[in-house]
């Protein structure tokens, strides 16, 4: 059993290069490479070695190929100009993968425990209301990150960081305590409050007399006041019960809340504020205490970064620093997934963690926001597509779909493929793209059974799982006899899938995945087409039943590292 084959063949051609590096009397080490496409599996080029060598690098390659010899991993070895390729002997590979998957089964693609701690904060959207499509990229990049992080051995807790000091949120509780809601209120929870937060706030606007009542409320709650923090939690956590509904629904759950009053109650807060002021890289105007971002090469507009009132009071910052303390002092690594408008807040709280005696860095990961076509969404004036109304609208259309192709199935099926389908269709389609690119969300390419989308992969998935329905069982296989190129080509694809999560982890970014499944799934169905499974002779067919439910094993593992629902019929 190997757990990451295409590191295991790596290793072994690193092995052999460094021997051959020593035979030549350098102790310099070439990085390896993955060459183009029919140039090999691994490349070692030569040009750092030219002028402590005094030959060139073609020379060098050459030099280097004839001396390494033959090895049973590797059916070619030679130069290519200045580089020195290694070919991975096919039956070897597809001997070690397929074995490797078949053992692993679930766990194919997870590396043994790091020991490390990680917290991952994701979503932490402000409890005013049900969460909009606008943020529907921060959940779901959060929920694939920390599944990625966990395959590559790490202990992660996934945490919602609930922002009940915010004036939005005071601004909710006002609206709850003073405002009437007329007509049919609706029965989840976040979406009957986000009105009283639109309607108070349309009154703080236009009602000066509003604006400094929850001003005052503000204040109190500042202060400590016990009896303001049970009135304002408690809504927020009427809010916060229907945003967590919503992303059980996208398989999204929390390990564990963080609630931004505790810094105030717990005095926190305050201490870090009285250590900043007492440093030389703060000032303070009328009152206010600030970080001069000159002095930390940050520079813009406005070079102030305030970090209270003037009143003394805190901001979001000074809380956020005390709340990344507590982190960083029961973890090993803290990871923000963060919108892109975070960017200047992050790098000063960082700042400021660091200011106050924590070495560990803070780790952001930022993201673009999600659009529809018809532009951008703000919860505070009512323009919004909600999260709940994406799902709805998603699962029925994949319905429709499944009505059209799979009438004869029974009701209970089709409700199933459809959720499947549905809520796939939405974590791959945010997920595909690189998070720091814009997304446009468009029902065209989330639903399209035929390219690259969640519906196709699916398709791959229950495909494999029906011939293997069809073969019932089958006994034992000879892999020697997977020797057609697409069975090789996919042998190889499969490898790869442990070095792609590994990757992954350490870039902390989650499109890959998803351009692997894809990857995954193509090669598969060329495969399906090149090399017929059930119609071959019993001893081949025995060892495509094998390539088959490798391929199903690892389709359903990259699945699951993206959130989505392998179905066994589709």
């Amino acid at each position: 059993m190997v757990l990451d084959p295409l590191l295991a063949f790596g290793d072994r051609a690193e092995e052999m290069m460094i021997a051959a590096l020593t035979a030549l009397g350098t102790e310099t080490r070439l990085p390896v490479e993955l060459p183009p496409e029919g140039m090999g599996d691994f490349a070692f080029p030569c040009f750092p070695l030219a002028r402590e060598l005094k030959k060139s690098p073609a020379e060098i390659a050459k030099s280097i190929a004839a001396s390494l010899g033959t090895d049973a991993m590797f059916c070619k070895i030679e130069p290519s100009g200045p580089y020195v390729n290694f070919h991975i002997e096919p039956e070897e590979l597809v001997r070690v993968t397929v074995e490797s998957i078949m053992e692993l089964r679930e766990n194919y693609g997870n590396a043994e425990s790091s020991g490390i701690k990680i917290n991952l904060e994701h979503t932490s959207a402000n409890p005013n209301g049900p969460l909009h499509v606008g943020r529907a990229r921060n959940p779901i990049i959060g929920d694939t990150l920390a599944r990625i992080l966990r395959r590559c051995g790490h202990d992660v807790t996934t945490e919602f960081y609930v922002d009940d000091m915010g004036k939005q949120q005071v601004t909710l509780t006002w609206g709850v305590e003073n405002l009437v809601q007329e007509g049919e209120i609706p029965e989840k929870a976040d979406h009957a409050l986000v009105w009283y937060y639109q309607e108070a706030s349309r009154r703080m606007e236009q009602d000066p007399k509003v604006l400094a009542e929850i001003d005052a409320i503000i204040s109190k709650y500042e202060d400590r006041d016990p009896e303001i923090a049970t009135r304002v939690q408690t809504n927020c956590q009427r809010v916060l019960d229907g945003m967590t509904q919503s992303l059980r629904r996208l398989d999204i759950n929390f390990d564990s809340f963080a609630w931004e009053s505790k810094y105030i109650f717990d005095g926190s807060v305050e201490r870090i504020i009285e250590q900043l002021r007492a440093m030389e890289c703060t000032s303070e105007d009328n009152g206010a205490l600030y970080l001069d971002l000159d002095n930390f090469g940050i520079s813009g507009k406005e070079n102030k970064f305030f970090l209270t009132r003037g009143d003394g009071s805190s901001l979001y910052s000074t809380r956020d620093m005390a709340y990344h303390l507590d982190k960083l002092a029961n973890y090993d690594r803290a990871i923000d997934v963060l919108g892109e408008d975070h960017k200047l807040k992050a790098k000063v709280v960082g700042i400021g963690v660091n200011l106050l005696g924590q070495e560990k860095p803070v780790e952001p990961v930022f993201y673009s926001f999600v659009s529809l076509p018809e532009g951008k969404m703000s919860t505070r004036r009512g323009r919004v597509v909600y999260l709940d109304d994406l799902v709805e609208e998603s699962i029925a259309l994949a319905r429709e779909e499944v009505e059209k192709r799979r009438p004869e199935l029974d009701d209970v099926l089709k409700r199933g493929i459809a959720d499947a389908v549905g809520i796939g269709a939405i974590r791959y389609n945010i997920i595909r793209i690189q998070a720091e690119k814009q997304l446009i969300f468009k029902w065209e390419e989330a639903m399209n059974f035929e390219g690259n989308s969640a519906p196709f992969i699916q398709y791959s998935h229950a495909r494999a799982s029906s011939i293997l329905r069809k073969a019932t069982e089958f006994g034992d296989y000879d892999l020697k006899l997977l020797a057609h190129p697409s069975e090789v080509q996919l042998a190889k694809m499969l490898a790869r899938f442990p070095s792609v999560i590994r990757t992954c982890g350490t870039d902390m970014a989650c499109h890959p995945v998803a351009a692997y499944a894809f990857e995954l799934a193509a090669m598969f169905n060329q495969f399906y087409r090149d090399c017929p499974v059930l119609v071959a002779e019993e001893k081949l067919k025995n060892a495509r039943l094998a390539m088959v439910t490798a391929s199903k094993l690892v389709l359903m593992n990259a699945l699951d590292t993206l959130g989505i629902v392998a179905p066994e019929e589709l």
